[in-house]
């Protein structure tokens, strides 16, 4: 059975934080809280852990995982990014986008998109979400937690516990999220695309 951590949204305990911290680098996968929807997250290094991670998403390793980062510092180890993109990552960060960057060889090749080596990469406004990444140092992999056959995203986390209380390893329960997902912009090309319209407004991008 998942373990089930109530952590404040805005004050996060820094003891539960650790915990949480504890059991996502011994390999467990975790329910988080963002500023969308609820997402599942695990190490970014943890073969075993994405791949369990996408088959309870139910999707290939043609879908995008998402590296949640801290900062944009953090940003290029991980994605190649001009003075063009940088503007606009830093117009828009931290919130509820999610922007595709040609990612570096850093990018372990399984969570890169396979024809196109690129990577989704997201700076979230959540404080759990950013105390667990500060306690870690490193950026997590995650994908919106919707399961198979679902019509909506899950963002209650007594629904999370009774969905998947028994294939994951831990809960954050930080209060209900909403049942938007993030808004994807592609920023490989000349110009922005939108690719999915979400929580973020898409003018941040100017489009």
């Amino acid at each position: 059975m998942s373990q089930f951590f109530e952590i404040h949204p805005e004050n996060p305990q820094p003891r539960l934080i650790r915990q949480a911290a504890q059991i996502i680098e011994s390999g467990g996968i975790v329910a988080v809280p963002t500023d969308s929807a609820y997402a599942l997250v695990c190490r970014l290094d943890d073969k075993s852990a994405v791949e369990k991670l996408r088959r309870i998403r139910g999707v290939d390793e043609k879908h995008h995982l998402t590296l949640l980062v801290r900062d944009l510092s953090e940003i290029s180890t991980y994605a190649r990014v001009d003075n063009r993109q940088y503007r606009l990552l830093k117009a828009s960060t931290p919130g509820p986008y999610t922007v595709i960057l040609d990612a570096t060889h850093e990018v372990p090749r399984r969570l890169s998109h396979p024809s196109r080596k690129t990577i989704g990469i997201r700076v979230p406004e959540n404080a759990i979400l950013l105390a667990l990444l500060g306690e870690l140092g490193q950026p997590l992999i995650g994908t919106t937690l919707q399961l198979p056959g679902d019509d909506h995203m899950l963002s209650d986390p007594d629904e999370v516990r009774e969905r998947l209380g028994k294939q994951i390893d831990l809960i954050i329960d930080g209060g209900a999220g909403t049942l938007e997902p993030t808004t994807i912009v592609d920023l490989t090309g000349l110009e922005p695309v939108l690719l999915r319209a979400g929580r973020g407004d898409p003018a941040a991008f100017g489009l």
